[in-house]
């Protein structure tokens, strides 16, 4: 009996230390960005105040909780959802006190995932290598104030050859309730082949009902 106690103690202690240790992989802000990004957003309210823009959605759901900060990400026309003209796995990191990066990757196969953004279970079949990491388009971001990042991709730094263009830049603000998104391409010559002319897409935060 006294053997069994002990047992006990000692796996009680192993958990509870990892418990404990787990705000320190992460800091507050990276989990905080983490759960800023998460959400269903769309650009609803701009569309209707400028025709120029579409009404957009964009989901950002978790996954991997136990691998890391990871975020399965959906972009679509509003009324055609089920088409989405993007989908990627974006992964959280830390470079110093207020620098974070967020990687992409590639999926394969990125069919069998449409409409899925809520199935965090359908996630765990997939491995990191078996992702392709889109080198040179992690976002740079840094933290304003509370509730407040933003960053972009390098300057010429990310490939993309989408309609002919040479490279891609993104530009990246995320608040309480709201993520601005600047997506472009351009031409060798830095002639914008892609995106929006005025400015980013404003994403608003909103409760969807599938």
């Amino acid at each position: 009996m006294y053997k069994y106690l002990i047992l006990f103690l000692l796996m009680f202690s192993i958990n509870t230390s990892a418990q404990e240790s787990y705000p320190k992989i992460f800091s507050e802000d990276l989990k905080k960005l983490h759960k800023l990004m998460q959400g269903s957003f769309n650009s609803e309210n701009q569309s209707l105040s400028d025709s120029s823009y579409f009404n957009i959605s964009l989901h950002m759901y978790p996954i991997w909780q136990e691998r890391g900060l990871f975020l399965y990400v959906e972009q679509a026309i509003n009324r055609m959802q089920e088409k989405p003209y993007r989908q990627r796995i974006y992964q959280l990191k830390q470079v110093d006190d207020r620098v974070y990066h967020s990687l992409v990757y590639k999926i394969p196969d990125d069919s069998l995932y449409i409409g899925k953004w809520s199935d965090e279970n359908l996630f765990g079949k997939l491995q990191l290598e078996d992702l392709q990491l889109l080198r040179g388009c992690e976002v740079v971001l840094k933290k304003i104030n509370e509730n407040h990042f933003e960053g972009s991709t390098g300057l010429k730094s990310c490939e993309s050859t989408l309609y002919g263009a040479d490279y891609a830049h993104s530009e990246v603000e995320i608040k309480l309730q709201q993520i601005t998104s600047w997506d472009r391409g351009f031409d060798a010559e830095g002639n914008q082949i892609w995106g929006a002319l005025k400015g980013g897409y404003i994403f608003d935060k909103i409760e969807y009902k599938k």
